[in-house]
C-alpha cells in the first residue's frame, strides 16, 4: 500500500485536482442552495391563515368596469343567498355582518401608538372560524372581546414604523403584545388579538358582538352582506365559475395565486437542479479523468505490483481513498457556504415575513450525502475496473 502512495504521489497534478475540487464545489452548492432555498421559501407561499379553515372561499359581487359608475348594489339579497346557498357545488353558506355605525380605533404596541383611525369592523359565524371556542366568544356587556386582524395592518407596523423606531417586530407568536381599543359611541372595548388573516381587509370580532351592537348602536338598520363566505365541494368543479360568471360574482383566489407561484418556484427549482447536476457531472468527468491519467502514467508498475502479488482490490484502494476524501471534503465545504448563504438570505427573509420559521438543513444535508455517495460509488466502480484491466493484462 506504501508503495502505491509513493507513486500516486509522485504524478499527482494539483491543477488538475484543484479544478475538480472548484467544478465540483461550484455544481454541488448549486443543488444544495436550490433545495433549501426552495424549503425556506416555500412556506411563504402555501401558509394558510391562522383562524379561516383551509376549504373556505369568499365570495363578492364584481365591480362595474370602465369609465362608467356601475349602479348595481353590492349587497346580496336574500333571495341571491338562497340561490347560491341551494346549488350542488356549495356545502355551507356563510354572510359577512358589517358594522352599521362609526367605529374608531387606536393600535398600539409596547406603550408606542401606531394607530388611531376609523375602521371597519366584521364577523363571520362561528362556524367557519378555526380558533378554539373559549378564545372566540363574547360575553354581552363585557368590555373585552377577542378580534382577528388583517396582517397587512402587522406588515404596515413591521416594515414601516418598526424598522424606523427601533421597535420590536410582530409576529404570532408576539400577538399578546398588540394594545387594540376600539372606540364606538363613546363606549369603549378592548381587542385581544388572537390571530392574523392575509385574506381580510378589516378587522373580524365574534357574530355575537356584532348582532348585539348592530341591535344596540344602529337599531332599525337592515344589514344586507357585501360578501359571502363558502365551503365548496370540490374547488375545481366547472359549474363554479359557470355560475359566478353568469351572475357577476367573484371569489377571492389568494390560494390560487399562491400555487402559482409555488409551481412557478418548482419549475425555477427544477431549472438549477438540472443545471447544478450538469455541472457536479463534468466534474466527474474531470476528476476520472485525473485519476485515468494517474493510472496510465504508472500503469507499468501497477502491473509490476499486481505481478509480485498486490491484489487489484489494493493497487485500486489509494485511488479510491483519495476520490473519497476528494468528495467529502467538496460536500462538507458546500454545506460550510450553505450555511453562511442561508444565514444572510434567512434574515432578509425574516424581516419582510416575521413568521416564517428555521426549520434546519436537513433538506440540503440529505442531498450533500445523496450526491457524495453515488458519485464515491461510481469512483470507485471506475478505478477498480480500469485497475481490473491492468489485471487482466500480465
Amino acid at each position: 500500500m506504501n508503495l502505491v502512495w509513493k507513486l500516486l504521489r509522485k504524478h499527482i497534478s494539483i491543477p488538475q485536482f484543484a479544478g475538480f475540487i472548484l467544478a465540483n464545489l461550484f455544481g454541488m452548492l448549486t443543488v444544495l442552495l436550490g433545495i433549501q432555498f426552495y424549503n425556506d421559501i416555500k412556506p411563504v407561499f402555501t401558509a394558510k391563515d391562522s383562524f379561516m379553515k383551509s376549504d373556505y372561499v369568499i365570495v363578492s359581487k364584481k365591480i362595474g368596469m370602465g369609465t362608467t359608475i356601475s349602479s348595481r348594489s353590492h349587497n346580496f339579497s336574500d333571495d341571491e343567498i338562497q340561490k347560491l346557498s341551494s346549488q350542488q357545488f356549495v356545502d355551507t353558506l356563510g354572510s359577512f355582518i358589517s358594522a352599521e355605525y362609526k367605529v374608531e380605533a387606536s393600535m398600539g404596541i409596547n406603550g408606542q401608538t401606531i394607530l388611531n383611525t376609523e375602521l371597519p369592523i366584521e364577523s363571520v359565524p362561528d362556524d367557519f372560524i378555526d380558533v378554539p371556542g373559549k378564545d372566540w366568544n363574547y360575553k354581552e356587556g363585557s368590555r373585552e372581546m377577542p378580534i382577528i386582524l388583517p396582517r397587512s395592518y402587522i406588515n404596515m407596523y413591521n416594515f414601516g414604523f418598526a424598522q424606523s423606531r427601533k421597535l420590536p417586530q410582530i409576529s404570532d407568536g408576539l400577538m399578546g403584545l398588540i394594545d387594540l381599543r376600539l372606540f364606538i359611541k363613546g363606549s369603549e372595548y378592548k381587542g385581544r388579538v388572537v390571530a392574523f388573516s392575509s385574506r381580510l381587509s378589516s378587522i373580524l370580532v365574534p357574530e355575537d358582538f356584532m348582532l348585539w351592537s348592530n341591535k344596540t348602536f344602529a337599531p332599525g338598520v337592515e344589514t344586507k352582506p357585501t360578501r359571502l363566505l363558502a365551503r365548496l365541494t370540490n374547488p375545481a368543479d366547472e359549474r363554479v365559475t359557470q355560475y359566478m360568471e353568469k351572475n357577476g360574482y367573484e371569489m377571492e383566489d389568494d390560494r390560487l395565486q399562491a400555487e402559482k407561484a409555488t409551481h412557478l418556484l418548482r419549475i425555477l427549482l427544477t431549472m438549477v437542479l438540472a443545471v447544478g447536476l450538469i455541472i457536479s457531472a463534468l466534474s466527474f468527468y474531470i476528476l476520472m479523468l485525473s485519476i485515468y491519467l494517474l493510472v496510465q502514467k504508472n500503469s507499468e508498475k501497477l502491473e509490476n505490483l499486481l505481478l509480485i502479488g498486490y491484489s487489484p482490490s489494493r493497487v485500486a484502494r489509494p485511488y479510491q481513498l483519495l476520490t473519497i476524501g476528494l468528495n467529502a471534503l467538496v460536500v462538507v465545504i458546500a454545506l460550510i457556504i450553505l450555511v453562511a448563504v442561508r444565514n444572510y438570505y434567512m434574515s432578509i427573509l425574516q424581516s419582510l415575513f416575521p413568521d416564517v420559521s428555521r426549520h434546519g438543513i436537513m433538506p440540503a444535508i440529505i442531498a450533500g450525502l445523496t450526491l457524495f455517495l453515488i458519485v464515491s460509488v461510481l469512483n470507485i466502480l471506475a478505478i477498480r475496473r480500469k485497475v481490473m484491466s491492468i489485471w487482466k493484462r500480465k
